[in-house]
């Protein structure tokens, strides 16, 4: 993706990229010291987590992947874009990269691509970021009813030749439009130039019902993560995943920290970046202590 104009002042980040199932995924490494990975949803890319990882690589290594058919990973038409699918990218990558002791941060689509990893994992994730995500079969609600009206060949045509995924959607699930300015969405458009790059954004509109099995034996087996430390990041906004959805992760991580940004939408990294970095911060600096805590003993 090296044709795609990406703004350096914005995101100065050397890229990196490992051949995992299906193509060529690319990635951002920055920083040292306890590792936090951060997973995107859609139809976003790294660039969504590009504040965080400024500011928090000051102390943290701080790990950002593309999913495979997003961002600047390569995106062949033919790979396999389930949720599942990309479920084992990261933990290929999560291996490859030889990552101990992580704190994960996941939001939207990245909730269940990166909780799977979590609760097959336990023993490697020493802490979990949520911001507004689910990890359960959506079955009744309107997201598999919009899910259904996707799936078929109107829905495709909008994804694939309209690019109706970050030209429509993405601004429609901002709290502040304002936040969006022209030249941060262009980066979201400009990363699917053409109908043939738009796939996987529209497979992702077909899964959020047709993956729904996959999504609830993951929440069946929530009590692995259940005791985890966690920092839950939510817009209150946001029609997609707002206040219901937290009330239901309120009770699957009942000691997390929750913060509630009542202007912000579905794209907290985007709407409230600072408010964003300072949690996660004192966050890592409490694990970190703990984990100093524990290694003297």
């Amino acid at each position: 993706m090296s044709d795609v104009r990406i703004d350096r002042s914005l995101y100065p980040f050397a890229s990196r990229y490992l051949e995992v199932e299906g193509g060529r995924m690319h990635y951002v490494d920055e920083g040292t010291g306890p590792v936090l990975l951060m997973v995107h949803g859609t139809p976003t890319w790294s660039f969504l987590y590009r504040h965080l990882i400024r500011e928090l690589s000051k102390s943290h290594r701080v790990i950002a992947p593309d999913h495979l058919g997003f961002g600047l990973s390569e995106k062949p038409e033919t790979a396999d874009y389930r949720p599942e699918a990309h479920a084992r990218r990261l933990e290929t990558l999560i291996e490859r990269l030889g990552l101990r002791d992580l704190v994960l941060a996941v939001h939207d689509f990245g909730g269940p691509i990166g909780l799977s990893y979590a609760i097959a994992h336990p023993e490697n994730v020493r802490g979990l970021v949520l911001f507004n995500s689910w990890m359960w079969s959506l079955a009744g609600t309107s997201a598999e009813k919009m899910s259904r009206l996707m799936s078929g060949a109107m829905g495709r045509f909008l994804y694939e030749r309209l690019n109706f995924s970050p030209r429509v959607l993405l601004p429609m699930l901002f709290g502040d439009r304002s936040k969006l300015t022209k030249d941060i969405h262009r980066h979201y458009l400009d990363v699917f130039p053409t109908p043939t790059t738009r796939h996987a954004p529209w497979v992702f509109a077909r899964e959020l019902g047709e993956s729904g099995d996959w999504y609830e034996a993951l929440w069946q087996r929530r009590e692995r993560i259940a005791e985890k430390p966690a920092l839950l990041l939510w817009g209150m906004k946001d029609s997609a995943f707002g206040p219901d959805a937290l009330a239901r992760w309120r009770g699957a991580l009942p000691e997390a920290r929750v913060v509630e940004l009542a202007e912000a939408g579905h794209f907290v990294q985007e709407e409230a970046p600072e408010e964003a970095i300072r949690e996660i911060g004192g966050f890592l600096s409490e694990l970190d202590d703990a984990s100093e805590v524990r290694e003297t003993r």
